[in-house]
Formats: C-alpha cells, sequence, structure tokens
C-alpha cells in the first residue's frame, strides 16, 4: 500500500483540483445562504409568500433598488434588542469561562493518562452526543425542578430543607449550556496537549524546575492555541443557542436565538431576523478571523 503524498508534493493544478470540493461545499453550504439571509435583512417586511419586498424591481422600464434598514435600526435603538444581544454575549462569555475551568484540567488529566485509560475517557466525553441534545436537555428538566432528582437528593441529605428553585432560572441556562458544551472545549485542548513534546518539561525537571513552575511557563503558553479554538467552538454556538434557554430559562433569558425564533416565526418579520443573523455572524467572525491571522503568522514564523 502506497503512503499518502503530502499536499505540497503535488503540482499546483494538482492541488487546486484537490482542494476544490471542499471550497465548493463551503460556497454552497455557507456563502450562498448567507446572501440570501443578507439580501432578505435589506427587505421590506409585508404580508404575502414570501413576508418580504424583493430588492430590486421593474415597473415601466425603470430598475429600482429598494434598501430598508429598520432591522440594522432596532438592533441600534430598541431596547428589547439591545438588551437580549448583551444578554447573549455575557451568557456565551460566563459559559465559556466555566468550560475553560472545568474542560482544562480534564482535557490535561486525559492528555496525561495511559492509552487505554485515554480511550477510555475519551469515550466518556464523546457518549453524550450519541444522544439527542433534545433528550439531554429534556432530563436536566426533570433534574432541576422544584421536586426533582436534585432538590429531592438535597432534602434527602438535610443540606436543605425546602427546594431550591433552580429551573426556569439564568443558573439552569448556566448548567445546561455548560453540560452542553464542555466536549466542545476538551476535544480540541486535548488535541493539543496530546501532541505536546514531552521532552521540554524532562528537561525543565533536569534543570530544576517544579511540576507546577514547569506546568505554567511549558504547558500553559503551548496550550493557549487549544484554549483558543475551543473557547471559540464554545463561546460562538453558545451566542446564538435556543434550545436550552427556552427549556431551561425562564421569561428573563431572553437571548439572540429566541429573538430570531420570535422574528421569523411569531411576528413573521423575516427582515428583522434576518438583520439580527447577519449583526451576530459577521460580529462572531472578527475574532475568527483575528485568531486564524494570527495563526497564520505564528506558523510562518515558525516555519522561518
Amino acid at each position: 500500500m502506497k503512503p499518502l503524498r503530502s499536499l505540497r508534493n503535488y503540482r499546483p493544478d494538482q492541488r487546486a483540483w484537490a482542494i476544490l470540493p471542499p471550497y465548493i461545499w463551503l460556497v454552497l453550504c455557507l456563502l450562498v445562504p448567507f446572501f440570501i439571509v443578507l439580501k432578505i435583512s435589506f427587505s421590506e417586511s409585508t404580508f404575502g409568500i414570501p413576508p418580504y419586498s424583493p430588492l430590486v424591481q421593474i415597473e415601466d422600464e425603470v430598475l429600482t433598488l429598494s434598501l430598508h434598514f429598520e432591522g440594522y435600526l432596532l438592533l441600534l435603538t430598541d431596547p428589547l434588542f439591545i438588551g437580549a444581544y448583551l444578554k447573549s454575549l455575557k451568557m456565551a462569555s460566563v459559559t465559556t469561562i466555566w468550560c475553560v475551568l472545568i474542560g482544562y484540567p480534564m482535557a490535561y488529566y486525559i492528555a496525561k493518562a495511559a492509552p487505554r485509560q485515554r480511550n477510555l475517557l475519551l469515550l466518556a466525553v464523546i457518549l453524550p452526543f450519541w444522544t439527542s441534545l433534545l433528550l439531554r436537555v429534556y432530563a436536566w428538566v426533570g433534574i432541576l425542578r422544584n421536586e426533582g432528582l436534585l432538590n429531592q437528593f438535597l432534602m434527602w441529605t438535610g443540606i436543605t430543607s425546602a427546594p431550591i428553585e433552580i429551573y426556569r432560572t439564568d443558573l439552569a441556562v448556566y448548567i445546561g449550556l455548560v453540560y452542553t458544551y464542555l466536549p466542545f472545549f476538551i476535544l480540541p485542548l486535548y488535541t493539543n496537549l496530546v501532541k505536546m513534546d514531552r521532552r521540554l518539561l524532562h528537561a525543565a525537571y533536569d534543570l530544576g524546575a517544579r511540576p507546577w513552575k514547569a506546568f505554567v511557563t511549558i504547558t500553559l503558553p503551548l496550550s493557549i492555541p487549544g484554549v483558543i479554538a475551543g473557547a471559540m467552538l464554545v463561546f460562538i454556538p453558545t451566542v446564538g443557542e435556543y434550545v436550552i434557554p427556552e427549556l431551561l430559562g425562564g421569561t428573563n433569558t431572553y437571548m439572540m436565538g429566541r429573538l430570531m425564533w420570535d422574528q421569523y416565526f411569531t411576528d413573521t418579520n423575516w427582515p428583522v431576523a434576518a438583520a439580527v443573523a447577519v449583526t451576530m455572524t459577521l460580529f462572531l467572525l472578527i475574532p475568527l478571523v483575528i485568531f486564524q491571522y494570527s495563526q497564520a503568522r505564528a506558523l510562518k514564523g515558525r516555519d522561518a
């Protein structure tokens, strides 16, 4: 069996054909839908099918282009939209911080474990993905309700004498978000840690560095790319999360996902919903572009 050749070993025309299918996939499944939503965001809400006006009209041999900025103005002026956006950013940031605090020790322990134990631990991390997200969130509903398993256990052990109000609060949403997106942080960080050159740590120990000093000066700086990648995989989908806040949150937990749902399906205001989606997408793309640019510069400097 012949070994696979690196992409650098192909001629330029061969490399172009090799990377063409992923680019076609990205254009069809990312750029085309995005531009459709972008077009809708500049339309005017109307009654009919579809529930928005066309951007370009030809009447009496006159071409008319109509751009409406209602949705974008609402994002800047309406307290409901501003509050939902700030609430989403806050909950996504807190969820990301908790995933970092909980997930880093777990990924570090898995990376240092023996290969057989490592596979079992990775299986335990991936196992929740084998069931539906909706079923897992409904399970948390049964756990966090006033008469749920958690309150029954706390009262049975005598820790509390009355049920603790967790369900339909921000705390319940944080629990659901951290539980759901913790594997998204652990897996990329584990990939980074397991590839780390252990000889650097051995050299530090030989020079008299203690384990904590070696971790702070070697392991932690080298794992920063994995931390950033995992944090982005948690932060970006959490901002637009709909299912978890809807099932576990209360009336005050009004995030961007719920806002877009209401605009699309309750108010049938597709242009405003599309403007919210476009703004959130562009806002989240900025840190991704910065991260990719910094990573490319780091790799270029390392190769040089």
